[in-house]
């Protein structure tokens, strides 16, 4: 039987890119730092996945097994020994894992074929961020038993009720998207995995998930939380909110569409899909969830500066989307340690030293004026 380890058994892991590969015929290991969600797989050795959608019956993953990220020597022995190497662990974790990635290519048998890397996280080329933490884990001039492939990820995974009786459950949106590039896997045979999609240009895939979806998830929890909404579906049912979500998505698009050629008609569409996603009831998913991280999201290649500044390359002006990054400044959450900074830093030095140095737009930039319009109105507070 095909083998796959997976980095990331939380909620996206299990509800996502597990399933997926349970699905794709492979025996699925996964790996984390949570004793509890470790022994709860090893106990019963399977979860059930439930979709957020009437009518929609449950899948049962089986098969399964785990391991704690902390033992180094078991992680090792289960990448060498494995066809397919996955993760979603987020962004910042990849060089907490590279090191045993390493190490089990390493241990692996050198007459078998290179081992497929896919790392699912919403970072444009985040498997060729992995492939360079691992190459830098390796001793010099150690060669790499491995391709690693980029791709985009899509799927709504919220925060879960617990379920005392099946505490491995996991709800999520019926719709997923996972595509890969081809070319990352050089002459090799890309795996078989049917719940994906693999392209060649595959970038233009990536900025339209994380400047659509991403940036219209950003923007319901940041100008939701200020208007004190709990949850994503509830900010969309707030019209004043839909409005400014819709035309930032709309800004986001037309930088898409004269950066991508995209079908104008066919892009509109998507966003409206969109859209729908995010006004699902049975997808309560806060907004301090959605949110949190605020100082890695305000990053010039991120999910707001970057469509934004893709929309005045194409000549449209960003007003939403300059709206939504001055939402993103008053970010207060106080269970978020970035928005406690952010915060911090706002009162010591003005939004527009702020804007300036998370987001790398120079006080003379036409989004910077943009944003700091609307920064007095959303930096009071309600």
């Amino acid at each position: 039987m095909k083998s796959a380890v997976h980095f990331g058994a939380g909620n996206i892991g299990r509800g996502f890119i597990g399933l997926l590969l349970h699905q794709a015929g492979f025996h699925v290991t996964f790996v984390d730092v949570n004793p509890a969600t470790v022994d709860a797989i090893n106990a019963r050795r399977c979860y059930r996945v439930r979709f957020a959608a009437p009518d929609t019956a449950p899948v049962l993953v089986e098969g399964i097994a785990a391991v704690h990220g902390g033992n180094t020597a078991d992680v090792a022995h289960a990448v060498a020994g494995a066809n397919l190497v996955t993760t979603a662990v987020g962004p910042g974790i990849l060089r907490h894992i590279a090191p045993a990635i390493a190490a089990g290519l390493q241990a692996r048998d050198a007459a078998r074929p290179p081992t497929a890397v896919i790392a699912c996280e919403n970072l444009i080329g985040a498997s060729d961020l992995l492939g360079q933490l691992v190459r830098e884990a390796l001793p010099p001039g150690a060669t790499v038993p491995a391709v690693f492939a980029n791709c985009a990820v899509d799927r709504i995974v919220p925060l879960q009720q617990p379920d005392p009786a099946d505490p491995l459950a996991v709800t999520v949106e019926p719709f997923c998207e996972w595509v890969i590039d081809a070319a990352g896997f050089n002459s090799l045979p890309a795996p078989a995995l049917p719940g994906a999609m693999f392209v060649n240009g595959l970038q233009s895939y990536i900025e339209r998930k994380l400047f659509t979806v991403n940036t219209g998830h950003a923007a319901l929890a940041y100008l939701g939380h200020r208007a004190g909404c709990r949850f994503i579906h509830e900010a969309m049912a707030r019209s004043e909110i839909r409005a400014v979500t819709a035309g930032a998505l709309r800004e986001s698009g037309a930088g898409l569409v004269a950066r991508h050629r995209f079908n104008p008609a066919e892009h509109a569409a998507y966003v409206g899909k969109v859209l729908e996603r995010f006004a699902n009831p049975l997808l309560p998913d806060e907004v301090v969830r959605v949110g949190r991280a605020p100082l890695r999201k305000l990053g010039r290649a991120e999910r707001l500066v970057a469509p934004a500044c893709l929309a005045l390359a194409a000549g449209f002006t960003p007003d939403n989307l300059a709206r939504v990054i001055a939402a993103a400044l008053s970010f207060d959450f106080a269970g978020d340690p970035e928005a406690l900074v952010l915060q911090t830093e706002l009162r010591a030095d003005g939004p527009a030293s702020v804007l300036a140095r998370h987001t790398g737009l120079p006080a003379g930039h036409e989004l910077h004026r943009l944003v700091l319009a609307y920064c007095p109105h959303l930096l009071t507070p309600a």
